[in-house]
């Protein structure tokens, strides 16, 4: 009896959490899969990239075990990188791994919690969408979408969805990252009156996978299903594989790069969007048939849109043929500058009694002062192993899918760096100044609406 009343008495509590549930939207099915306290959240994989085998896996391992997380499944369209990754996630977690030929198959399996997306840049907007409405909860790679398009379906989806969706932009869990918001939104910085990104490598094979591209047939994949939305082109397996080499499956150098770094930009002033972006460069030095430019500059005109007369003007370059894997960001104000290269706030550039005294105005020098002392170094890598900044960032993401508390990089970070990078890009392709028109959500170039 005292078995049977403990049934009735879970039953009854089920049933009246549902209808309560109800009323806020969940459906039953939603509300079966909110996770327990010390429930295992079983997570599938949404394409095993390099990016994934080599980074957010062993950020994944380095906190799995702690937070009760395991990785049940994984899903990609090509039979070698999914019979590769059944037998690298076996192999690694002891579990039996599902391994299914698209992302259809793989949501129609049971009690799949979560699904970290780390697949072609144009992708990451629309299988979001696929999570989601899967009542998955996710962890999405940067850029979040290459098309306004995509980046508004996506965003409403989320929305809509009470899942937790953490982008990949990973500087938003590092301390020196975090010090400098704090220091900037405080007020100790003063008004910023520029920005510099810069982004630079030397590597003629950046983003080229020659051997894979040899082994890739079309009969082993789904072209058709990996085009999801984009054009159809003949069957291309460079494009398949080398896609951040090609318009319009990534923008390049904006999506993965300046992506990360106009993101601290929105994060640190609560800007949403450049108002205006001016963008060039080309393929100067490798001319192996890509699309996408190997150099970039871009500037961006950021400030208050009801006040033209404030703001400030943030730059963009990047170069393929010669760098030193040392991206930098630096805040300027009238006081010195912030340096996320270095991790110091300085009096470097700031304004000198002798030069304040011949205008009759006060010297006005920032303090020195030290970030942090757990500074990150931030490298041009993407397959930099379980670094501190996509390790705290994945543990975010997981302790926020416990808590349903919003992670530290929320869908709308996505949505905002993806407005400043479609607008570079739109600037880019033709010759003209891109703006944003808020009301309609759309980049504008030459008074029309950018089509990609």
């Amino acid at each position: 009896m005292e078995s049977s009343r403990r049934k009735f008495i879970k039953q009854s509590a089920i049933a009246s959490a549902g209808l309560y549930f109800g009323t806020m939207g969940f459906s039953a099915k939603s509300y079966g899969r909110i996770i327990g306290a010390n429930d295992r959240v079983r997570v599938g994989v949404v394409g095993f990239s390099d990016r994934f085998r080599s980074s957010l896996f062993p950020s994944f391992l380095n906190h799995n075990k702690e937070l009760n997380f395991d990785i049940v499944a994984v899903s990609d369209l090509w039979k070698l990188r999914r019979d590769e990754g059944e037998a690298f996630l076996k192999s690694k977690t002891g579990n039996n791994i599902a391994a299914f030929r698209n992302n259809d198959e793989l949501y129609q399996m049971k009690n799949l919690d979560a699904v970290i997306i780390s697949t072609a840049d144009f992708q990451h907007a629309l299988h979001t969408i696929e999570a989601v409405n899967a009542n998955c909860d996710a962890y999405v790679e940067k850029p979040f979408a290459e098309t306004m398009e995509d980046n508004r379906a996506a965003l409403k989806a989320v929305k809509a969805s009470n899942r937790i969706v953490q982008i990949g932009s990973q500087r938003r869990s590092g301390a020196n990252y975090k010090a400098a918001e704090s220091f900037i939104k405080d007020g100790k910085f003063g008004d910023i009156t520029m920005v510099e990104l810069t982004w630079n490598v030397n590597q003629p094979g950046r983003w080229r996978r020659p051997d894979l591209v040899a082994k890739c047939k079309e009969e082993d994949t789904d072209w058709k299903r990996f085009l999801l939305n984009r054009p159809y082109e003949a069957w291309d397996p460079r494009k398949y594989l080398e896609y951040r080499l090609f318009w319009p499956y990534s923008s390049g150098m904006p999506g993965q790069w300046m992506s990360h770094q106009i993101d601290t930009v929105h994060w640190f002033t609560g800007l949403k969007h450049p108002r205006s972006v001016v963008s060039n460069g080309g393929i100067y030095q490798w001319k192996d048939g890509r699309r996408n430019w190997d150099t970039t500059t871009a500037v961006f005109d950021y400030g208050r849109e009801d006040d033209p007369s404030n703001g400030f003007q943030v730059t963009f370059g990047s170069r393929m043929h010669n760098g030193d894997e040392n991206p930098a960001e630096i805040y300027y104000s009238n006081g010195g500058e912030l340096n996320l290269i270095t991790n110091k706030v300085s009096s470097r550039g700031g304004l000198s009694e002798k030069h304040a005294s011949a205008m009759n105005m006060k010297s006005n020098l920032l303090p020195e002062v030290n970030l942090t002392a757990n500074a990150v170094k931030v490298v041009a890598s993407a397959n930099t192993g379980a670094d501190n900044l996509t390790s705290n960032h994945m543990r975010n993401w997981m302790e926020c899918v416990r808590s349903r508390k919003e992670p530290n990089a929320p869908v709308e970070a996505g949505y905002y760096h993806s407005i400043a990078n479609i607008m570079t890009n739109a600037a880019g392709r033709t010759g003209e100044k891109a703006f944003f028109d808020s009301k309609n959500q759309e980049v504008m170039v030459g008074g029309k609406v950018f089509k990609y």
